[in-house]
């Protein structure tokens, strides 16, 4: 049983609240009612949103722990699964003993302490993966990605729930920003620039390029400047600087010996009348249709595993190396705003050239997504994709985990 296992650890009395908070119900909260809340962030709606949060997060929190406790093929023995176990305990208990926040003062403090609930998570991504890695290492060889679906199904959960509570938390840590950037309310930027969104991710993934190979193709960005729409900075960051790390990659290693100029990596943002599209094309290579599957399996790289020591404490610096995890997650962030995340190869055209878009609603119509952890509750009233085309693999290798664990 999930409440035996950790009894052993933490206290009867803990593990029957972990239980007991984790069979209540979630509320669902909009980024529409989210902006329109925020937009007056005075003390009174600090408070209120203090205390929603006061009861939602427990809630969220225990049903995390709980299923950490259970899981298939001996994952849940694994070290670093359990430091992230011990994590999400550790959160729950803090929210629990913090006492009810009836002023100002104690929604301050309430908010410091959430915010550091939000810091303790920041290594949930890489220390999971690396958990999937020591699983690998364990598990019978003959075991194929293929047979672990309920792992994968488990991990998506995880992750999603995972991306509504870093969305509340710091919803509420940044509505108290006493000078926000113009047109934010807490996250949410009601005036984002894709095109400087492009910008700034292509910049950091060529950084990661040229870092381990010296040298990076160019990326030419195509699209009106002016043009802006709601969104959230950090997710959109996110998505667009894995498509253009793998692109990058794949560029980089199949022109790198060739005596020919090395074909840029583009990117095309149109605003249409229902869309924002974003398109990244590259001419880096191709793989059959049979292989795609595999790259959104957590269970899949072709990289060198990372060592198993660092799960004590994983590192924060940006790694290329093997967990896998980047893309799969960046479907995640997608789908949790209602879109998605699409491998096309293109074989056989010139030099198997990639092509990813994306596709975000605007005019006010993604402000819609629900915040719940339970993924079969998400939805997005207007609906948005994104579409990767990544002819490669080994697109893991170039890992951003040090970006997904800062959202």
């Amino acid at each position: 049983m999930a409440v035996k296992k950790v009894a052993e650890s933490f206290s009867k009395a803990l593990a029957d609240e972990v239980q007991r908070w984790g069979g209540m119900k979630q509320t669902g909260v909009s980024l529409r009612y989210m902006m329109e809340f925020g937009a007056r962030p005075t003390q009174k709606n600090l408070l209120l949103s203090a205390q929603f949060l006061h009861k939602e997060l427990p809630t969220r929190i225990a049903r995390r722990a709980i299923e950490l406790e259970a899981l298939p093929f001996g994952l849940s023995d694994e070290p670093a699964v359990l430091k992230v176990r011990d994590w999400y305990l550790d959160s729950f208990r803090d929210l629990r003993t913090f006492p009810e926040i009836k002023d100002t003062s104690d929604e301050l403090a309430f908010t410091q302490m959430i915010k550091m609930i939000k810091v303790r998570h920041n290594n949930v991504v890489p220390a999971m993966a690396l958990g999937v890695q020591q699983l690998k290492r364990d598990m019978n060889r003959k075991v194929v990605p293929e047979e672990l679906e309920e792992i994968h199904q488990f991990l998506d959960r995880f992750y999603l729930s995972r991306i509504g509570i870093r969305m509340l938390i710091g919803q509420h840590v940044a509505l108290h920003d006493p000078d926000p950037e113009p047109g934010c309310i807490g996250q949410i930027n009601t005036r984002l620039s894709p095109m400087l969104v492009a910008q700034t991710a292509s910049e950091d993934a060529r950084s990661i390029c040229y870092r381990e190979y010296g040298s990076a193709p160019e990326v030419n960005i195509y699209g009106d400047p002016n043009f802006t729409f709601p969104y959230v900075p950090s997710h959109l960051h996110l998505m667009v600087f894995e498509l253009v790390k793998n692109s990058l990659r794949a560029v980089q290693e199949r022109h790198m010996n060739s005596d020919k100029e090395v074909p840029p990596v583009r990117i095309i943002v149109a605003d249409g009348i229902e869309d924002v599209t974003i398109k990244i094309s590259d001419e880096g290579g191709g793989i059959p249709r049979s292989g795609l599957p595999k790259i959104f399996t957590y269970l899949y790289s072709t990289a060198k595993n990372p060592p198993d020591e660092n799960y004590k404490g994983v590192s924060n610096s940006v790694t290329m190396a093997g967990y896998g995890f980047g893309l799969p997650i960046s479907r995640l962030y997608a789908r949790y705003f209602g879109g998605d995340l699409q491998i096309i190869s293109m074989e056989g055209y010139d030099d198997c050239r990639m092509i990813s878009s994306i596709q975000l609603g605007h005019g006010g119509k993604n402000t819609c997504a629900c915040l719940q952890s339970d993924p079969s509750v998400c939805y997005f009233q207007s609906y948005s994709t994104i579409r990767a085309d990544a002819g490669r693999t080994h697109l893991d290798e170039m890992s951003g985990l040090e970006q997904l664990g800062s959202i």
